[in-house]
């Protein structure tokens, strides 16, 4: 039994749900979102909440049980309050900088890096050393952060590079003489 599959996603007030097929939309303050299950699942909507359940006893069904209702809850999430990952840059001489939708990286290399921010997604830099990542769908604010990221990984002697907020980087000895 998936003990995540067991609990319902309880929606908050302004959010609505709707299902047609396999296929749950939500809508909220911050936008609309959808996502189509598989025929394994039945998707149920009950006023302010919604539940899945499995259809048979097969073990695709069971493990896609706990995935859909984690996906409709994703869901429920980001019309409400959205996702939001945070990076910091760490060296000297390295800073970020938005012109536009464009947010220009200066990371040691000969030249700045023009990363091109995606629809869906608002990319903001606060500060020359942070960057924020912010929008109502969790992949894709998860995966533009991970391609800003991909400039300049944090390197284990020194930590220069583009590192998420809450992330620990194991440091390393350098050589001794």
């Amino acid at each position: 039994m998936s003990r995540i599959g067991k609990k319902v996603v309880e929606l908050a007030s302004g959010v609505s749900a709707s299902v047609s097929g396999q296929t749950i939309e939500v809508k909220g303050p911050k936008g609309t979102r959808s996502f189509k299950a598989t025929d394994d699942v039945t998707i149920t909507v009950d006023g302010q909440t919604v539940s899945v359940t499995p259809r048979g006893k097969s073990k695709r069904a069971r493990q896609q049980w706990g995935m859909t209702r984690t996906m409709v809850a994703n869901l429920a999430t980001g019309v409400t309050e959205g996702f939001k990952k945070q990076l910091e840059i760490n060296g000297v001489g390295y800073r970020a900088t938005m012109q536009g939708n464009t947010l220009k990286l200066a990371l040691g290399y000969s030249h700045d890096v023009n990363f091109e921010v995606p629809e869906g997604v608002t990319v903001t830099a606060p500060k020359q050393t942070e960057i924020t990542v912010e929008g109502i769908d969790q992949q894709l604010v998860g995966q533009v952060a991970a391609n800003i990221r991909a400039w300049r990984k944090p390197e284990p002697y020194k930590g220069k590079g583009i590192k998420y907020k809450d992330e620990y980087i194991f440091r390393k000895e350098g050589k001794k003489k």
